[in-house]
């Protein structure tokens, strides 16, 4: 069947290309059979039709009807309702319905961060057994695919299912462990909105308008570009302009690039960049390819050489590390910690070179760790903050926009499609990308979680302070990171803490649970269960302890520090053995640190050393890799790591371009 005539221009036929394309009502990816709705908060129903077009929606006993705007989209708001189902949503327009069935009313959580967010219930601890008994009808997984764009979408691609052994295993463990609790807890349905992606920053999760308002901040997005073509022009023509600036226009022979590896190489030509966070914020933006890293070291003359290491922490994405020329470790994977065993004899007194062969395959790049050093039995000798550099290839990728190219490209994708959708708040997983500059992350973490709340609520016409519950960083190898050396991990685990002091938030802290050589803790049973505490407390209004002792002043009494927390709940304990509390650290005036003996007193700790006759400050837990802490209230949640000084960390001296 012919329906126009072809041959007569749209203009004739009174109707316009946007207006064919809306001609049947539609609804957003989100909204689909077998989804929950959000009980007892206005419920917002959204889409697309012919302009001026009437739609109604039935729900249960509802029915709302609407024009639609001029703009081709439609909105209403069905009157708060108690939990239960299943129902039928239907959506009527002048030439088509949309039938929704299996349609629940409960609890709606949207889950996001980066890859411990992302990580599946088919990768946790006891996987199969939890595969196996994960029959939760009630409970509604939506999973949505990985997209970013340039500007903000109005849609995105994903799908729900009904929770059990067959859908759970590829969705987000964490977000399946926490609605587990919850149904188990409020005997209600629970939607899960999984919309998360591995390796990313804060900043793409963050509105242009935003981070706009940030002095900072505002140059990553100030010249996204476009569209595709033009993002494609500007990252060629970036791409050999860093080329040019950077390494002389001039890509090496592979014979070329084999000498840099040799400590006679002169690389005085070389430009300079700082190392301990990804490169794409110390002067290689969105640059995906290969880049050689150089330092010196000098080692006195009657230094031990024997049973040395080289800690570079994590490389993203691989490595082939040289020392004095020689190939001491290669290895790939981001995520991967580095520690290279050297020969005996490798390294001489005075001048010693360090060469390291990066390839960035995508996103962020570089040595992202602080506390690089060379270390053994009686050497410790910390590598520089600078490295010379040269650029060595550039891959086609380096002119596509990743994830973290710019920032807002998630938002723009994965967020923003989402909006208005009734919900009751977010669980969030990230910080481990920003950790190279969590001096940073004080800013941007609060930033987001305001920026997603102002959104939601200019879309439902007020205000939405919803519950924003986060994970902090579990213990992790990341640098070898200590109060001595400076610890990356443990200033962003004080960013996130601060952002507490933003109403309705909540944080499960896993100082206990993470793993020395694994950025992605198995146990995510109790991530999601401390989550779901937190929830029951802020979200629902249950009076409960739902976390650990959080750090809330100290007093001093001779050679000893006194510590006081809140949250103590019925009391301390030390976790394991009860007299020996683990984790604890007193420095003097002179900023050096020493291990404390820390002990229970009531529901403080006292905390002293011999080497220290007049404490000046105390830290617990303060290390990339913090899994020795003990310190619980009596309920079973750990204590949050803190300082009690305010000495200028390792982050606060890390400048970006």
């Amino acid at each position: 069947m012919q329906f126009f005539n072809r041959s007569l221009p749209l203009v004739a036929l009174g109707l316009t290309i946007f207006q064919l394309a809306f001609a049947e009502v539609r609804l957003p990816k989100v909204f689909a059979s077998h989804m929950v709705l959000q009980r007892r908060k206005p419920v917002p129903v959204w889409g697309w039709a012919e302009a001026g077009e009437k739609v109604t929606v039935t729900f249960s006993t509802q029915t709302k009807t609407v024009q639609t705007a001029p703009d081709g989209r439609w909105q209403v708001k069905l009157d708060p309702m108690e939990a239960g189902g299943p129902y039928q949503l239907t959506v009527r327009g002048n030439t088509n319905a949309l039938t929704l069935d299996d349609v629940l009313l409960g609890e709606v959580w949207i889950c996001s961060g980066q890859s411990n967010m992302e990580w599946r219930l088919a990768q946790v601890t006891n996987a199969p057994a939890e595969i196996a008994s994960a029959n939760y009808p009630r409970i509604r997984l939506f999973l949505v695919k990985k997209e970013s764009s340039l500007t903000p979408k109005t849609d995105l691609d994903g799908t729900w299912s009904v929770c059990s052994p067959e859908t759970a295993p590829n969705f987000t463990a964490v977000g399946y462990f926490f609605g587990r609790e919850l149904t188990k807890e409020l005997n209600v349905p629970i939607g899960l909105v999984n919309t998360s992606w591995g390796g990313t920053h804060s900043e793409t999760w963050t509105s242009r308008n935003a981070m706009l308002r940030d002095p900072e901040l505002s140059q990553v997005v100030a010249s996204i570009p476009s569209d595709r073509e033009a993002l494609l022009r500007s990252g060629q023509e970036r791409t050999m302009r860093l080329v040019k600036e950077k390494s002389s226009g001039v890509f090496p022979s592979l014979a070329e690039e084999r000498t840099w590896a040799r400590a006679e190489f002169d690389d005085h030509a070389w430009n300079k960049i700082g190392v301990s966070s990804d490169w794409e914020w110390r002067g290689l933006p969105t640059f995906d390819g290969v880049v050689w890293l150089r330092c010196e070291v000098q080692l006195p003359e009657n230094a031990r050489h024997q049973r040395l290491s080289l800690h570079l922490g994590a490389v993203d994405d691989g490595d082939s590390t040289y020392v004095n020329g020689q190939l001491v470790g290669a290895t790939t994977g981001r995520t991967i910690a580095r520690t290279y065993t050297l020969p005996d004899g490798l390294l001489k007194p005075g001048r010693n070179v360090i060469a390291v062969r990066v390839q960035d395959d995508g996103g962020s790049g570089g040595l992202l760790s602080t506390g690089l050093t060379l270390s053994g039995d009686h050497l410790d000798v910390p590598l520089p903050s600078e490295w010379k550099y040269r650029i060595a290839k550039a891959f086609p990728s380096s002119y596509e926009a990743g994830p973290n190219s710019y920032g807002t490209l998630l938002f723009n994708a994965m967020i923003n499609p989402l909006i208005p959708l009734a919900m009751r708040g977010v669980i969030w997983y990230q910080g481990e990308s920003n950790a190279g500059r969590a001096q940073q992350y004080r800013r941007t973490f609060p930033l987001l979680i305001e920026d997603w709340r102002q959104h939601w609520g200019q879309a439902e016409g007020g205000k939405n302070d919803f519950p924003f519950l986060f994970v902090q960083l579990a213990n992790f190898n990341s640098a070898g990171g200590t109060s001595q050396r400076g610890s990356t991990w443990a200033e962003l685990r004080e960013a996130q803490t601060g952002a507490l002091a933003l109403p309705n938030t909540g944080m499960a802290v896993t100082a206990d649970i993470g793993e020395r050589n694994d950025i992605h803790p198995k146990n995510k049973q109790d991530v999601g269960k401390r989550l779901a505490a937190e929830a029951l407390r802020i979200a629902y209004g249950q009076q409960r302890i739902s976390a650990g002792p959080l750090f809330e002043g100290m007093k001093t009494e001779g050679n000893r520090a006194i510590i006081s927390f809140k949250n103590t709940g019925s009391g301390l304990k030390a976790k394991e053995n009860p007299s020996l509390l683990k984790g604890f650290e007193v420095a003097g005036s002179d900023q050096q640190f020493h291990v404390a003996k820390a002990e229970i007193r009531g529901n403080q700790v006292v905390v002293s050393a011999g080497a220290v006759a007049a404490p000046v400050a105390v830290r617990y837990g303060w290390a990339d890799d913090n899994g020795e802490v003990n310190l619980y209230n009596r309920e079973g949640y750990p204590a949050c790591p803190f300082r009690t000084d305010s000495w200028k960390g390792i982050t606060e001296t890390l400048k970006f371009k």
